[in-house]
């Protein structure tokens, strides 16, 4: 399983932690189309808000990998940077379910 602490993504990416924390909202409007608003969930997509950061970072990664079965998720991991998907998992984990 690959994990990937936020402050390793921005150090990655050049950015200092605070810039990373800073963008994090900004990634996670990506997610809100279909996640609904602050990624509550929305029809049958599943929530983010209040999930667990690790599981988050995991199912991208998954996604990206085609290791997990989706519609449109495998297409659109792939189009985010390590430090965005550690920024929008941070986002949505802070968030209350």
């Amino acid at each position: 399983m690959i994990r990937i602490t936020l402050a390793a993504a921005a150090l990655a990416a050049g950015l200092p932690l605070a810039e990373a924390r800073a963008q994090a909202p900004l990634v996670a409007e990506g997610c809100i189309g279909c996640h609904g608003p602050n990624g509550a969930g929305m029809g049958g997509v599943p929530a983010l808000a209040g999930r667990d950061r690790a599981e988050l970072v995991a199912l991208m990664a998954a996604f990206r990998a085609n290791e997990r079965p989706a519609t449109i998720m495998g297409r659109i991991a792939r189009g985010y940077t390590d430090a965005e998907i550690a920024a929008a998992a941070d986002h949505f984990a802070r968030l209350p379910r």
